[in-house]
């Protein structure tokens, strides 16, 4: 933005500098790309997601294999109302990602139905898995 010549020594008579942001308003300036309350709401419901999984995920279980596993991610898929699940298997062991998968799956109404109870929402996302 270029100022007027006047403008800018009245400026510079009260700073040592001109700033990009000067004769900004500030609430244009700080304004964040993603800021509108629904992206940061499902944000927020992604990382109460993440912290709800990853503590059901290392106790509730006495499948070996689902105690191995880490939440690394939650994020809408392509909603709030459905969210992709990234996991990683920390066992040095080689297991199939199909087996993961597949165990996932057969309890993942229990985790849908434990995620409700952590998240205050009217509907429960349907969770999707995908294995590192």
């Amino acid at each position: 933005m270029s100022l007027h010549p006047k403008r800018r020594e009245e400026l510079l008579a009260h700073c040592g500098e001109l700033r990009e942001d000067d004769c900004v308003d500030p609430r244009e300036y700080f304004r964040s790309t993603d800021g509108s309350p629904r992206q940061r709401k499902t944000r927020q419901l992604c990382s109460q997601v993440a912290q709800a999984l990853s503590m059901i995920l290392a106790s509730e279980f006495d499948d070996d294999l689902l105690l191995d596993l880490t939440v690394l991610a939650v994020e809408p898929a392509p909603n709030e109302s459905q969210l992709l699940v990234t996991v990683q298997l920390d066992a040095a062991e080689v297991i199939n990602r199909d087996e993961i998968l597949d165990r996932l799956t057969q309890v993942a109404g229990f985790l849908r139905a434990e995620i409700a109870a952590a998240i205050t929402r009217k509907r429960a996302p349907q969770l999707v898995f995908r294995v590192i």
